[in-house]
């Protein structure tokens, strides 16, 4: 029997999980969220494998786990796996990169189009007896205008794909990857972030969050954007500076924006962005379809599977 914990999970249940390792009788052991550290680290000593989302797996936390071959995180970012320990262990750790692209990206289309066409507040004047009949508040068609891109990975190329039938001009996109020969493949323009920022009227954020991104869009990058710019995060919660944008909005610096990330997760309830009618705020939730869950729950499921047939993850990201 091979004992797989899973750490601050949110699953219903882990039945596809179990029908993947049933040849090595896997039995799961889910953490919930607020689990105390020290718990936490009793269950993973003896565990043969760690799956984790969001919580934070640190070297304290590796150090201790005397059988595990592998950290599998359910998703695509890594950043709160301690990779330098878990190498010096000898333990794989794996994500899955290629999980939700289609579903992440349908939520930042609908971000984007929910903050231009202001649905929040319109559906709440409906629900108060308000009839505005338009021009009650400012909109903005997006034929014609300029699309940006942050980032150029799976999911950031869903997007572009699937915006690219709202009319735009045309689609910029910031990446340092990006070469010429694939931006004229995917009929995208390369440009530097700041000229993304100058010139873009929609900005959506799909780069990863690491020591050169955490912050990328700040106080002075927020200031050169247009004021009908409306900026959409679905990446990672640190890409963004909270208070800067918090800012930038209240003052109307720019037009609006769509999160569904952000960098203290849950997000307190008296966080300043939800005070604002022009931040349109989702639970993390791009990710989530019915469908995706179980792509995730399978894929994640199948690196532990290689690894525990004595193989390498075909997503090992701490090489």
């Amino acid at each position: 029997m091979k004992k797989v914990v899973v750490i601050e999970p949110g699953y219903l249940h882990y039945q596809e999980e179990e029908r993947v390792l049933k040849a090595h009788d896997a039995h799961f052991t889910a953490l919930p969220i607020g689990t105390d550290k020290a718990v936490v680290m009793n269950e993973i000593a003896d565990a043969d494998a760690v799956m984790v989302r969001e919580a934070l797996v640190d070297a304290e936390m590796i150090e201790v786990m005397a059988k595990c071959k592998v950290i599998v995180r359910y998703g695509v970012g890594v950043d709160n796996i301690d990779l330098k320990a878990a190498k010096a262990k000898g333990v794989y750790v794996a994500n899955v990169p290629d999980y939700g692209s289609e579903d992440v990206a349908e939520h930042a289309v609908a971000l984007m189009l929910a903050a231009t066409r202001r649905v929040p507040t319109r559906d709440a004047d409906v629900r108060q007896g308000k009839w505005g009949m338009g021009q009650s508040e400012p909109m903005f068609r997006l034929g014609g205008k300029v699309l940006g891109v942050v980032g150029f990975g799976r999911i950031a190329r869903s997007f572009a794909e699937k915006a690219s039938g709202l009319g735009f001009k045309s689609v910029l996109v910031s990446d340092p990857a990006l070469t010429p020969e694939q931006a004229k493949e995917a009929g995208v323009v390369s440009v530097s972030l700041e000229t993304l920022c100058q010139e873009a009227d929609f900005i959506s954020l799909h780069a990863p969050l690491n020591q050169h991104t955490r912050h990328m869009i700040n106080a002075d990058v927020l200031a050169t954007m247009k004021p009908s710019a409306i900026l959409v995060n679905t990446g990672r919660g640190g890409l963004v500076d909270e208070t800067a944008l918090y800012h930038a909005l209240k003052e109307n610096q720019i037009f609006a924006a769509g999160i569904d990330v952000f960098e203290q997760e849950p997000v307190a309830h008296d966080h300043p962005l939800l005070s604002l009618p022009n931040a349109i705020c989702t639970d993390h939730t791009a990710w989530f379809t019915e469908e995706s869950v179980i792509e995730l729950q399978h894929k994640g499921a199948k690196e532990v599977l290689r690894v525990f047939d004595g193989q390498a993850p075909q997503n090992w990201v701490n090489r």
